[in-house]
Formats: structure tokens, C-alpha cells, sequence
């Protein structure tokens, strides 16, 4: 059985919790969101970003960063940041996963990385470069483990509207 879960940590902008969630529904993924968030859940733009795809979402809330590690116990974690010496593409992911990542403005905390060292893991990128969008980096850590897990349950084909194949 497999268990894909993204764990936002602090979240800024409602856009790309809305964006991951739309990731999360069109995957199978769980949604972990850990206060304080910048936004409202009620908020337009983030109903908006993820469209009509909330009622596939599987979404837990947190009150602190404390809550979900306590919740969540036995978790194996793994947490994107620049600041990793890792990539992401190093690890072998585990049947069950949660995928960490920090608030748009700050990363995660220097301490949680410190005491993670080898399951902090980065995207590569140009140096000159800060980071990548929130949601884009949630995507590409979620596509990483479905890869590697042969894509469960998802559809791997399509059909065109108006021709066949």
C-alpha cells in the first residue's frame, strides 16, 4: 500500500496551497497544512487555484509544527530545501512518505534541516537563483515518488475528443 503524503509548513499564499492541493487531488496525495497559514481556508484564491478538485482532497490541519510531528509520529519525512546537500532524485522513497515543505518567504527552519541531514533533500537550479515556486517544487517532489512507485492507481493514458488512435 502506498501513502503519499505533502506537508505544508507555515503556508503564505493561498495560490500555491490551492495549486498543491489540485496536485494532491489529481494524485491521490494527502494534504498536511500546519499553521499559522497566511490565508483563510475559506479564501477565493485558494478555492480558486484548485478549482473543482476539493471534494477528491484528503486534507489534515495542524495548530503548530509541533502538532503534526506529534500527530504524526512514525512518519517518514523527507524536506525539500535549497539549502539541502541532497537531491531529490538520491533518495529511494519509502511506501509511505511525507514530503516537507517550508513557507514561501523563509524555507523550513535551520534546526529541522540540522536535524535531518540525510532526508533534507533539494531541487537543483542555477545558484543565482532563490528558489522555485512553492507549488512547482510540491509537484516535482510528488512526481519523484510516483515515478519511482510506477505511477499506483493513476491513469497513464488518454483519449482525444475527437479522433482515435
Amino acid at each position: 500500500m502506498y501513502d503519499l503524503n505533502i506537508v505544508l509548513i507555515e503556508p503564505e499564499i493561498p495560490q500555491n496551497t490551492g495549486n498543491i492541493a489540485r496536485t494532491c487531488a489529481a494524485t491521490g496525495a494527502k494534504l498536511h497544512l500546519v499553521e499559522p497559514m497566511g490565508f483563510k481556508v475559506d479564501d477565493k484564491k485558494l478555492k480558486r487555484a484548485g478549482l473543482d478538485y476539493w471534494h477528491l482532497l484528503d486534507i489534515t490541519y495542524y495548530k503548530s509544527t509541533e502538532d503534526f510531528f506529534q500527530r504524526t509520529p512514525n512518519g517518514n519525512y523527507y524536506f525539500f530545501s535549497t539549502k539541502a546537500k541532497h537531491k531529490y532524485t538520491d533518495i529511494t522513497y519509502e511506501n509511505s512518505v511525507y514530503l516537507v515543505f517550508g513557507k514561501e518567504t523563509a524555507g523550513l527552519p535551520e534546526k529541522l534541516l540540522y536535524d535531518h541531514p540525510d532526508t533534507t533533500v533539494r531541487i537543483p537550479m542555477i545558484s543565482e537563483a532563490r528558489s522555485l515556486n512553492l507549488s512547482n517544487a510540491a509537484a516535482i517532489g510528488v512526481f519523484e515518488v510516483l515515478r519511482q512507485w510506477n505511477f499506483p492507481q493513476l491513469a497513464e493514458s488518454g483519449e482525444l475528443r475527437n479522433y482515435h488512435w
